[in-house]
């Protein structure tokens, strides 16, 4: 089936709401309300003709109600019974595991084991088989990997909540400590070794199939609060993305939304995805901050009646997590595949444009607005044996180290110039400069032999006079951590010389605070230097090349050049800088970048 548009509905269960077990202390008509919520979020699938996931959570597991009816819902409406690790919160929790901590990731390795196996027993005990799906805000390989082993019927999970790093802490004035950033915003099979990192081929795969938390804007969500631009209905609302027609309130967002994610099928062979799953804390009649209860629950119910429409039209397939696990599986036979998202602002009207790119050995966000330059790059290659809880070195950052991060580590525009991580090129004429930085363009995308082309529209540099159009076009090789990139001269320059210097310009780290960096090693060729933050250049023939201990990864620019250089970043600006140039009269210039796992 081409254009195929698969979609998950999960709704989980609360006897002891998001949010609201601390806040409220589990109180009776709180626990009724979320459980009239929960039939409500129901109601309005079914009612459209969708079957559902029920996550069953821990405190709902104690409420033969609950239990009964998900029994119900799966014999008459086909619904899925799963076990979501969310949830935990309840008298019977605390008593027993003698916390307030309700996260599971954040737990030691022994107390994660033990939760995993008290949930899943009760489970048992209650429906009499194991789930086939499960899942948390996060998940990392360690409890993945035990669960997989101890449950092996385990094949599909909510892993990770996209970009949900220091963005996510700071419109949660600073109190939200649940880092899980740089991960994918599709489904991916994780790796064994970490849980962002999509799985390499048999020996690196988990066992599962693992689904993001929400399914977001892309862009709206990378540049500011994902928590405003999702397909979570309640989230449109709390961005405040929508307007009034008399009595009447339209988010076309919403829709836009929804319709850009089924738009991605154009980018992967015919197929895309989406979920919406929503906690009963969002519906409560006491409505949230962002909208009254008779909204929040009109946008629940037009949300349903979309995805309803969709399916009769037959643009749509419903699927439980577990139907979903298998026909990924399915549809994805070659584990080096990249996952590929061309995203145009559907929001406020630009012609902003962001290409996505995920593969087990790189995550990397092109800006078109900025003619292509790269503002997001995460080796997955490196497979950093990440370790999350207490007990470990991290207790509550589970994101996954950048070493290039526009937003959290500037970019191209900051204050300080060079001081901003990000891959571009400048243009040297003459004495005058220029940075393909400040071009803007948009793109068009092409799946080859091996990978994926993404061209940019031609933009046009004068420097003293001269007008110099350049295309750049940028390949990226599915699985190896290699992107190939030429700029085109298309223009007569009649024999005029330019220089062409490709740079990147990288850190590394999860936040915005650079970590020490004088474990780094630069060289070009078989010349190297340790970092020392003074400033320090090296040039020549051969690659330019970093290596960074600590995220386990090896940074390569080679290709076409003259020449090579490389250059550490002061403590004022900690950065370090790969540089390859090469003058011409015409056609292009060619260069790559390669990421490489080192120990």
């Amino acid at each position: 089936m081409d254009n195929l548009f698969a979609l998950n509905i999960i709704h989980r269960p609360e006897l002891s709401p998001e949010y609201a077990e601390r806040a409220l202390g589990g109180r009776k008509d709180v626990r009724d309300e979320s459980l009239d919520i929960f039939l409500f979020q129901q109601s309005a699938a079914h009612e459209n003709g969708l079957k559902t996931t029920i996550q069953i959570t821990y405190a709902s597991l104690f409420s033969d109600k609950i239990v009964e009816i998900a029994k119900e819902h799966h014999g008459i409406y086909g619904d899925e019974i799963g076990l979501s690790l969310l949830g935990l919160p309840c008298k019977q929790f605390r008593e027993k595991y003698k916390t307030e901590d309700f996260c599971i990731w954040m737990f030691d390795e022994e107390t994660k084991k033990q939760i995993v196996d008290d949930c899943f027993s009760l489970f048992f005990e209650k429906f009499g088989f194991y789930p086939e799906s499960t899942g948390s805000y996060f998940l990392d390989a360690f409890t993945i990997n035990y669960i997989k082993k101890k449950y092996p019927s385990v094949k599909c999970a909510v892993a990770t909540c996209w970009e949900e790093g220091p963005k996510a802490y700071h419109t949660c004035n600073n109190s939200w400590y649940t880092f899980m950033d740089g991960g994918p915003w599709n489904p991916w099979i994780p790796s064994k070794v970490n849980s962002h990192c999509p799985a390499s081929g048999k020996e690196d795969d988990s066992g599962i199939v693992a689904i993001p938390h929400l399914s977001r804007d892309l862009m709206a969500c990378f540049d500011g609060n994902g928590s405003n631009f999702g397909t979570h209905p309640q989230n449109v609302l709390r961005g405040m993305i929508y307007y009034k027609d008399g009595d009447s309130v339209e988010y076309p967002y919403l829709y836009n939304l929804i319709d850009e994610y089924r738009h991605l099928a154009k980018y992967n062979d015919g197929y895309c995805y989406n979920m919406m799953f929503v906690g009963p804390g969002w519906l409560n009649r006491a409505g949230r901050w962002e909208a009254p209860y008779e909204l929040l629950a009109k946008s629940y119910r037009d949300g349903m009646k979309y995805y309803g429409k969709l399916k009769k039209e037959g643009k749509c397939v419903d699927m439980t997590m577990s139907e979903f696990a298998d026909f990924y599986r399915e549809r994805h036979p070659d584990y080096r595949r990249g996952e590929c998202a061309l995203w145009k602002d559907i929001l406020y009207g630009s012609d902003k444009e962001y290409f996505w790119y995920a593969d087990p050995a790189l995550r990397c966000c092109l800006d078109f607005n900025q003619g292509g330059a790269m503002i997001d790059l995460r080796p997955y290659i490196a497979r950093i044996p990440q370790e999350t809880g207490i007990g470990t070195d991290s207790v509550w950052d589970a994101s996954y180290p950048y070493l290039i991060q526009a937003n959290y580590r500037a970019g191209y525009f900051t204050h300080y110039a060079g001081a901003g991580t990000v891959k571009s090129c400048k243009v040297h004429y003459h004495g005058q400069s220029a940075d393909l930085c400040l071009c803007r363009t948009m793109a068009s995308f092409r799946r080859t032999e091996g990978g994926v082309e993404i061209t940019a529209d031609p933009v046009t540099v004068l420097l003293d006079g001269l007008a110099i159009v350049i295309r750049s076009v940028f390949f990226f090789e599915d699985g190896t951590g290699k992107v190939l990139t030429r700029r085109e001269i298309v223009n007569d320059l009649h024999g005029e010389e330019v220089e062409f210097e490709e740079y990147f310009t990288g850190g590394f780290g999860t936040t915005e605070y650079q970590p020490d960096m004088t474990k780094l090693t630069l060289g070009v060729g078989k010349e190297e230097f340790p970092f020392t933050y003074h400033g320090k250049k090296l040039s020549g023939k051969g690659t330019a090349h970093v290596s960074i201990p600590d995220v386990y990864t090896r940074v390569e620019m080679g290709g076409e050049a003259d020449l090579c250089e490389v250059e550490e970043g002061i403590a004022f600006s900690p950065v370090y800088h790969l540089r390859a140039s090469k003058k011409i009269t015409k056609g292009a210039f060619e260069t790559w970048l390669r990421l490489q796992r080192e120990n």
